[in-house]
């Protein structure tokens, strides 16, 4: 049997036992569990008996680990596991995830849309305000027309209800996410208020704008992330009750509820980073190029944990 053969024979109980790693294991399963991961580590063995693939190699290793830890889960606190959990399995998960993929390119692209026609006043005038509404607009011009006098106070309070109005349409995104459409709608909906927001006070001789621009600069790659991420955790549990994929419907929402821990953990902890951000750099008299670099700073983290540590490695081919 050539090694083409041999893996993709396999690859039927290697994507089984995967599953049963990522979801619930019911009582009933248990069994066929420790069926699965007898047969894992005999086709380990024989990997490295027949020098297949490294690829192959290193996915079984990593399977197997996973088994071995889920059958023998032990109380003891483990800081490689937490480490591997952290750093590896959490960022290749949401890499992967489809779900998340989905509400980052509608999020991120309706957004940048929004913002282009808002900026474009001669093309699209009341574009603007069409959107967002003049009376909306004009409260934003008014709030910032001032600009940062290191008055932490008043800022904290304005930070405050951006972040609460932020965060709510994050845990909107979320808890709307099971049924999949009032979720994509929510989204959707404030990327095109937000963008063009965004763009308007972009505008030359808009009043206010250039501190708008100072004060969002150093908080928004966070926050904007954590609400595309909510969203992407919402579908998740939406996909799960819709697409069982041969299971129960309570079995499906279960397993794709753990999947979407990561996503909504990730979140969390994006908006807690925008939230200090929004409330003690966003507003003080730091000059700008500094929270320019907080804001590079944060999109260059983002992108080393989610794409350069999720992109995915070793899987079988």
């Amino acid at each position: 049997m050539n090694v083409a053969t041999l893996v993709e024979k396999r690859r039927t109980q290697w994507t089984e036992l995967e599953r049963l790693c990522d979801g619930f294991v019911k009582p009933e399963d248990a069994a066929r569990f420790g069926a699965l991961y007898r047969a894992a580590c005999a086709d380990l063995a024989l990997a490295n008996s027949y020098q297949l693939p490294p690829g192959t190699v290193t996915y079984l290793h990593r399977l197997v680990g996973r088994a071995h830890s889920r059958l023998y889960r032990s109380e003891r606190f483990d800081p490689q596991s937490w480490f591997n959990v952290i750093f590896i399995d959490a960022p290749r998960q949401i890499f992967s995830d489809p779900c998340v993929r989905i509400a980052a390119v509608l999020f991120f692209g309706l957004f940048s849309l929004s913002a282009f026609l808002a900026y474009n006043e001669e093309r699209f005038p009341t574009y603007a305000e069409d959107m967002v509404g003049a009376a909306q607009l004009e409260q934003m011009e008014t709030n910032f027309q001032q600009g940062l006098d290191g008055n932490f106070s008043h800022y904290i309070v304005m930070a405050g209800f951006y972040i609460k109005h932020n965060t709510g349409i994050g845990l909107r995104c979320f808890a709307f996410g099971i049924l999949l459409i009032p979720c994509l709608f929510i989204l959707c909906d404030n990327a095109v208020k937000l963008g063009a927001s965004f763009g308007y006070m972009a505008r030359e001789g808009v009043q206010g704008g250039d501190t708008f621009c100072i004060f969002v600069t150093a908080h928004g790659p966070f926050e904007l992330t954590a609400i595309a991420l909510s969203a992407g955790a919402g579908l998740r549990l939406g996909m799960g009750l819709f697409r069982t994929e041969g299971m129960t419907r309570l079995d499906s929402l279960r397993i794709n509820a753990l999947r979407a821990v990561p996503i909504m953990v990730a979140a969390a902890i994006m908006f807690f980073l925008a939230a200090f951000t929004e409330g003690f750099i966003s507003p003080s008299p730091l000059v700008y190029p500094l929270k320019a670099a907080w804001a590079i700073g944060s999109s260059g983290v983002l992108m080393f944990y989610f794409v350069v540590l999720g992109f995915p490695r070793g899987e079988p081919t």
